[in-house]
């Protein structure tokens, strides 16, 4: 190598976290949000609406799952037929439940995906460790373990990840199959058909998950770079990369053949800037400044980046979603396929962190979630007896008509949870502190310690607060048994809530008709019209809010006898 590698790390280092805490971690992260709640606003839910169009024969068809009136389903048809298959496996009572399994799948595989990607980046040889004169530096295959233990914390100590990760959208499918071409790339010289294997359906997944640009862009970056490594080897090698970009070349006649292509080329308001920098800012913490770290420490090694790829593969597939999310305002799911590689440049961090910058990252990260932690109990100790006031008022004031239930069972797991915590924070100041995730296990073990605790103190606030469940029972208050409304100028979350909570049989707007007597509208366009829904036969009956929300209130018109 023409520079030496900064990484200088001794066997004693590399201590081993165990496959039951770290299999226990990720099921901690995985399973609460996924089970037990309602479907939330507002692509949430959007997206469920879609697969019960599936479902229930509504959609204009499974190749363009358009219902009503609604097209916006982000051309993800992979992950609604995945939510509407397993939807026909059951009875309609648990369709959300059922409709999560495949999502909660998704999310595991971007964690293996990323703790086996990094397993194989770190044993690059750029990227082992200083070898030591007498003996006694880290074995290769040890150390790769526990780069890859802490890329996988670090990526569920992401905080954009908590929220978008266990919701309903083709995002997370992006996300997965981003993973996978990841991996792909990154084993496709040591293990061939493994890696073949994962390209292709990581092309493909991305592709059918309504991202095909960032499926031909990643792929294509990896192998790439792959070829300019590979330009004095075997042709075998160049036979596998010649592969891979014949399954890339299918991906991209698959979308055309499905009209699934969405290119953002609209650029972002100069004056979003600082917005945009904020959301990225807070979205990638705490990998960022993991990232920045090693882009310095390892800078060295970014002159030759065909030769160091355990930095350039991460660093493409960073660079390309964030480019994505830069060019156009998509929002921040647009930023989910760009995780997994932040958290394995962060994990590259590990080797070169300074004790006292260590230390830093500890008492911040408990600081920090020990007081969100304080937080939600002490909300949720407001909720249920009216102390502290002031936090109890805000609840009331919020969410108006909210009556908190004390589930015995949630409360539990949620106490347990925090003697993890407190039990992981014991262990981090005593033994074993020269692990070399050591830094990442409380970022990791906090930002699952408050969301399993949002998922289970605040779990009825959150879903009368972000479910479109009050605002159907009071237009069902007003409508009466029936069970066919008609629909005009409603989001695609405000008809499905309508359709799901409601039990409503949904229609798109007509003529006033005795079997379907209901018309709900957009409040907001009303006064406009009006006159054209009079002229139709129907009036003005009342007007229905949302509890939790000023924005989204619904008109009802009756059909005039």
């Amino acid at each position: 190598m023409n520079q030496p590698t900064p990484a200088i790390v001794a066997q004693s280092a590399v201590q081993r976290l165990p496959r039951l805490i770290l299999i226990v971690l990720c099921l901690a992260y995985i399973v609460p949000g996924y089970v037990g709640r309602e479907p939330w606003k507002s692509d949430d839910i959007a997206s469920f609406g879609f697969m019960l169009a599936l479902v229930d024969g509504d959609a204009l068809s499974w190749w363009r799952p358009d219902w009503l009136e609604h097209t916006d389903w982000d051309r993800g048809l992979l992950t609604h037929w995945l939510g509407a298959w397993f939807m026909a496996l059951g009875p309609a009572e648990v369709w959300p439940e059922l409709s999560r399994l495949p999502f909660m799948l998704l999310l595991g595989i971007t964690f293996a995906a990323t703790w086996y990607a990094t397993y194989a980046l770190a044993r690059e040889p750029s990227a082992l460790p200083v070898r030591f004169a007498f003996g006694g530096e880290a074995r290769p295959a040890d150390y790769a373990r526990a780069l890859a233990d802490g890329a996988l914390l670090a990526l569920m100590a992401t905080l954009g990840l908590a929220r978008l990760s266990h919701e309903m959208t083709p995002a997370v499918g992006q996300m997965a199959f981003g993973s996978l071409l990841f991996f792909g790339v990154a084993v496709i010289d040591r293990q061939r058909w493994a890696g073949l294997t994962a390209l292709g359906l990581g092309a493909v997944g991305m592709t059918l998950s309504g991202a095909p640009t960032y499926a031909l862009l990643l792929g294509g970056s990896g192998l790439l770079l792959q070829a300019l490594r590979s330009g004095s080897t075997p042709r075998p090698r160049m036979r596998d990369i010649g592969l891979g970009c014949l399954m890339l070349l299918m991906a991209a006649v698959l979308a055309g053949a499905l009209d699934l292509w969405q290119w953002q080329t609209q650029w972002r308001d100069l004056s979003g800037w600082d917005s945009w920098l904020r959301m990225v800012l807070w979205f990638t913490w705490p990998g960022w400044p993991l990232v920045i770290w090693t882009l310095w420490r390892w800078r060295a090694q970014l002159r030759l980046p065909q030769k160091h790829l355990h930095l350039a593969w991460p660093l493409s597939f960073t660079l390309v979603p964030l480019l994505g999310s830069c060019l156009a305002p998509v929002g921040d799911k647009s930023l989910l396929p760009a995780l997994p590689a932040v958290a394995v440049m962060a994990a590259f961090a590990l080797p070169t962190l300074g004790r006292s910058v260590a230390a830093l990252i500890d008492w911040f990260t408990l600081l920090f979630f020990s007081a969100c932690a304080l937080i939600i109990w002490t909300i949720w100790l407001a909720m249920h007896t009216g102390w502290p006031a002031k936090p109890a008022a805000n609840v009331a004031r919020l969410a108006a008509g909210f009556e908190p239930v004390l589930s015995w069972g949630l409360t539990a797991i949620a106490l347990l949870a925090t003697l993890c915590w407190l039990a992981l924070v014991r262990w981090r100041v005593g033994r074993h502190r020269s692990a070399l995730w050591k830094s990442l296990a409380l970022p990791a073990g906090g930002a699952i310690l408050c969301w399993l605790l949002l998922m289970t103190l605040w779990l009825p606030l959150l879903d009368y607060g972000r479910s479109y469940a009050p605002l159907a029972a009071r237009v069902r208050a007003v409508t009466g048994p029936v069970d066919c409304l008609q629909q005009a100028g409603l989001t695609t979350a405000q008809a499905a809530g309508l359709r799901w909570h409601g039990r409503y049989q949904m229609r798109a707007a007509g003529s006033a008709v005795s079997d379907c007597p209901w018309l709900v509208v957009d409040a907001a366009s009303l006064d406009e019209r009006l006159p054209l829904w009079q002229a139709r036969g129907w009036s003005l009956h009342s007007t229905v809010r949302r509890p939790t929300s000023r924005d989204e209130d619904v008109a009802l018109l009756r059909a005039v006898p």
